[in-house]
């Protein structure tokens, strides 16, 4: 099954080192790197603000738990954003095209 996964990182260079990693190793078909998204969260019984990039991956479910393990590797954050959202539906070639770019 094709999945969306969504990750928040702090600066440029990192989104573009995870987002490479990703699709080089396999791990995702495509990843979308969404240069400034602000984000307002409770951290450690605080209300924080900070401006962070996201990615979309697009990737399939049979390797989410490797992928989350690659990004956390690489990530700088304490408790990074790491979610994934299921495809219930879409364009069956792009769905194809995923599948097949992902090991």
């Amino acid at each position: 099954m094709s999945i969306v996964s969504i990750i928040t990182v702090g600066d440029a260079r990192q989104a573009e080192e995870i987002a490479r990693r990703l699709v080089e190793e396999k791990l995702a078909a495509c990843v979308n790197i969404i240069p400034s998204v602000r984000s307002v969260y409770r951290w450690k019984d605080r209300v924080e603000e900070s401006t962070e990039l996201m990615l979309v991956v697009k990737t399939e479910q049979r390797v989410f738990e490797k992928m989350k393990r690659r990004v956390l590797e690489l990530h700088s954050y304490e408790l990074p954003e790491i979610i994934a959202l299921n495809i219930s539906e879409g364009l069956e070639g792009y769905l194809d095209w995923i599948n097949a770019n992902v090991e």
